[in-house]
Parts: C-alpha cells; sequence; structure tokens
C-alpha cells in the first residue's frame, strides 16, 4: 500500500500536467506548440541541466560511469528494435528511430526528480543528454538519410551539458544572483514539456493502432531489458540504474512525429505510436518504479 501511495504521489503530478494541456487543446483555447517547444529546447531545459550539473553532489565519475552505460544502453535498444522491425518487415525509415528513442524530456525528467530528487534529476539530464545527441545524429540519418555533428554542437541542451559537465568538474559555481536567474528559467521546463506533450498528443490524428500497440508492448520490453543488462554490467548504484531503466523506457517522443514529416517519412504511423505508447505509460512507468524505488 505504501508503494502504491509513493508511485501515485510520483506519477500523478506528471500525467495531470500532461492532461491540462490535452484539455486545453480540446477546449478550443490556443496554444502554439512550435513557440513553446523552442523557448523550452533553446532556453529552460538548458538552464534546467547546467543548473543541475552545476549543484549535484554526484560524484563526476558516477556521471560519467552513467554517461557510457547510456550509450550502451541505446546501443542494444538499437540492434532490439532493429531486429523487431525486419521481422515484421516493416519500414526502417518510419518505425525504427521512434522505437529507439524515448521521452526522457518531457517524462523521464519530472519522473527522476519527483521519484528520486535532486540526484535523480543529476543523473536524468545525464541519459536525457546522450539521447538527444544520439538522436541529432543517428536518430536524424535514420530518417532522412544524413546527419550532423556541427547542428549537435550547436543545440543549446548539449552545449548546457558540455558547460555544465566542466563547473562540476572544477567544482566551479556561477554569481548567486545569475545561479538564482538560472534556477528560476530552468523550473519553466517540466511544466511546458508536460502540457506541451498533452497539447502534441490532442493534435496527432493517428492510424494503424492495432500495429502501434504491440509495437508499443515490444518496445517496452526491449528498452527494460536493455536497460537492466547495462545497469548489471556496469553496476551502476540503485539510482543511477533505476533513473536508467525508467529513462530508457520513456513512450515514444512526439520529436519523432515531427521529425517524420520533416524529412518526408510515413508520419501517421509514428503519430500512432506517440498515442499509444504514451497511453501505455500511465500503466507501464509507475509498475516500473514500483520496482525500481
Amino acid at each position: 500500500m505504501n508503494i502504491a501511495l509513493t508511485v501515485l504521489n510520483i506519477t500523478a503530478p506528471v500525467f495531470l500536467l500532461a492532461a491540462v494541456g490535452f484539455a486545453w487543446v480540446k477546449l478550443g483555447f490556443e496554444y502554439r506548440v512550435a513557440f513553446v517547444t523552442r523557448m523550452a529546447m533553446t532556453l529552460a531545459v538548458p538552464c534546467l541541466i547546467f543548473d543541475a550539473l552545476m549543484k549535484t553532489e554526484i560524484a563526476p565519475e558516477a556521471l560519467a560511469a552513467l554517461s557510457l552505460a547510456s550509450f550502451a544502453a541505446y546501443g542494444v535498444v538499437t540492434f532490439g528494435c532493429f531486429v523487431l522491425v525486419r521481422l515484421a518487415r516493416l519500414d526502417t525509415q518510419t518505425y525504427l528511430a521512434p522505437l529507439i528513442f524515448g521521452n526522457t524530456g518531457n517524462l523521464g525528467l519530472p519522473l527522476a526528480l519527483f521519484a528520486f530528487g535532486e540526484t535523480g534529476l543529476g543523473y536524468a539530464v545525464v541519459v536525457f543528454a546522450v539521447m538527444a545527441i544520439l538522436s541529432f545524429t543517428i536518430g536524424i540519418w535514420m530518417v532522412a538519410g544524413k546527419g550532423s555533428f556541427r547542428r549537435v554542437m550547436g543545440e543549446p541542451l548539449v552545449a548546457a551539458t558540455l558547460l555544465g559537465a566542466v563547473f562540476l568538474w572544477q567544482d566551479w559555481e556561477t554569481p548567486e544572483f545569475l545561479t538564482n536567474a538560472i534556477s528560476l528559467i530552468g523550473q519553466m521546463a517540466i511544466p511546458m514539456m508536460l502540457i506541451t506533450l498533452g497539447v502534441a498528443v490532442a493534435r496527432l490524428e493517428t492510424q494503424a493502432i492495432t500495429r502501434a500497440v504491440w509495437l508499443s508492448v515490444a518496445k517496452v520490453v526491449i528498452c527494460i531489458g536493455a536497460a537492466w543488462l547495462v545497469t548489471q554490467w556496469f553496476d551502476l548504484d540503485p539510482v543511477a540504474s533505476a533513473v536508467l531503466i525508467v529513462q530508457v523506457a520513456t513512450p515514444v517522443a512526439v520529436t519523432s512525429y515531427l521529425l517524420a514529416e520533416k524529412y518526408g517519412a510515413n508520419a501517421q504511423p509514428v503519430a500512432g505510436l506517440v498515442v499509444a505508447s504514451t497511453l501505455l505509460s500511465v500503466l507501464v512507468l509507475p509498475l516500473i518504479l514500483a520496482f525500481v524505488i
């Protein structure tokens, strides 16, 4: 009973904020997803990442180990999802990247914060940064046949991660007034991303939902299995292990749908994956948390 209440307290705020965004659109109110997403990804999320890394009490060695483990986990997930797509005779351009890269920002960061506090958030931003680097390179290459390392290095969240890592390594801190400003801006990130997730899901038009459901289930199984194996291999501490499993198991990101539209992949099946996997996560993520907290 105590575990159930704990999990409810962790997950309920996350899904309630997403529900606010969903209801906002269904009630006919305006919400400019492009503007809010750009503000989040260029300002709020980089500030959140930098602030979390600068203030974290986690040893740099532990964060480095988690970085390597994250790359390894996504490597195993990529192999598993590639086999799944080929066995199911699905279009690789359409399905592979969405199955690999989950919603580590909109869902993973708040879940890690509510479940494990600032330590969990510190670990979660590392996994999020690794996923973003892979998504902007290998992920775009899977969808469009091209990727740009220069574009990755120009992303504010990557720059914030590198700068935050330097401050952590050197044990530097910004002046108090600047730290407070960065912290305030960073606090916008999680509510903005969750509400935007609800808005985006509300606007998606889905097709082939049956296929999307079984693929979403398969994705969860592959991701949990891969993340668990990697945590055992790298012998991560319990909180880092839990965060990695939760992050890798997050549902298909809305950005996968946007990339499919941008680069000419079949966007409608991806929309179905986003909706099906997000709805499935309402059941799956609390179960994962019940086992790892």
